[in-house]
């Protein structure tokens, strides 16, 4: 089990072993986004049983969709994706910036870049896709 350490504004050491991860939080409290490793998960702690501390690694259509879309209000500063391109999985696609902070976005599979729906320079919000893979 992993144990997750508060570091401040919405960051935490995630310390597994000899292994330490940074991830980051934002949103309300019952549905938190949480940006670990590339990716985005929701953590929605009005389901979450009060003892249960670890996140849960299921990856469903829903979380496809968020793990393309930026995890909290941030600048596209790199697209890397174009329509009718094929990637695989963990391929870079977007890098993000948001907090003095880079947020990349990877493809969560393998598949064609079916659009990309933002610009280099453009402040996107959380939740909204950025990319879309078919």
């Amino acid at each position: 089990m992993a144990e997750v350490v508060p570091l401040g504004r919405g960051q935490y050491r995630i310390v597994d072993g000899t292994r330490q991860r940074v991830a980051y939080a934002a949103g309300p409290p019952e549905a938190r986004w949480v940006f670990l490793d590339g990716r985005v998960y929701v953590i929605d702690t009005v389901r979450l049983k009060p003892d249960t501390t670890h996140l849960a690694s299921g990856f469903s259509r829903t979380d496809e969709e968020l793990a393309l879309a930026a995890p909290m209000p941030a600048t596209v500063s790199a697209i890397h994706a174009a329509p009718g391109q094929d990637v695989s999985t963990g391929d870079l696609l977007l890098m993000l910036e948001a907090m003095k902070m880079e947020l990349p976005i990877r493809a969560p599979r393998a598949g064609r870049v079916k659009a990309v729906g933002c610009r280099r320079g453009e402040l996107v919000q959380p939740g909204v896709p950025l990319v879309e893979i078919e």
